[in-house]
């Protein structure tokens, strides 16, 4: 995937601490209302403000990110299975 080539429904966004190399990584729009990434989010505007320019950028480890994602993923997938369920599928 090239840079320039994000898929709908998709950000692209950095993450790392200072002094980390940062990381870019391309999310679902969804994981903007889960309350976990909600706070990332709210250590990035701590840290930079409103006013960051261009990429969206999370200062924390790389690491503690991926765990954050696997469990938005894990949380999303059992509500996904729960609302199958509700309609029979």
């Amino acid at each position: 995937m090239k840079n320039c080539e994000i898929p709908k429904g998709c950000l692209a966004i950095k993450v790392g601490q200072e002094g980390e190399k940062q990381e870019r990584f391309v999310v679902p729009v969804l994981y903007f209302n889960h309350p976990l990434f909600m706070n990332l989010l709210k250590e990035a505007e701590e840290e930079y403000g409103f006013d960051q320019k261009g990429t969206i950028t999370i200062p924390c480890h790389v690491q503690h990110f991926r765990n954050v994602r696997g469990l938005i993923d894990r949380d999303n997938k059992s509500l996904h299975h729960l609302h199958v369920r509700c309609f029979g599928f």
